[in-house]
């Protein structure tokens, strides 16, 4: 099995639901079944992702939308990635 082909997004009600591990091998298909998916979103439920690497961060710190939607679940890597680039829980960034 690929790497993109273990990691998915899907609409759920009102979240983009993501599983699988987040990282530089998957962002580029999973930005591309995002975009489709975006409009409305208040959530990002990331309760069946396995890991977050940098490249995984940006993917959802940007459909995030500043920290506008909620961020359900915190799997592993993300909370040490959020600290580094000092991001808040809801992936805005800090304000000084």
């Amino acid at each position: 099995m690929s790497a993109s082909a273990a990691a998915s997004v899907r609409r759920d009600g009102d979240a983009l639901a993501f599983a699988g591990a987040l990282s530089a091998a998957t962002v580029p298909a999973l930005w591309s079944r995002a975009q489709p998916l975006r409009a409305g979103a208040r959530r990002l439920d990331l309760t069946s992702v396995t890991a977050v690497d940098s490249a995984g961060l940006a993917l959802l710190a940007e459909l995030a939308d500043g920290g506008a939607l909620t961020v359900d679940g915190t799997p592993p890597g993300l909370a040490e990635l959020r600290s580094a680039y000092r991001l808040t829980p809801a992936l805005g960034y800090v304000r000084a």
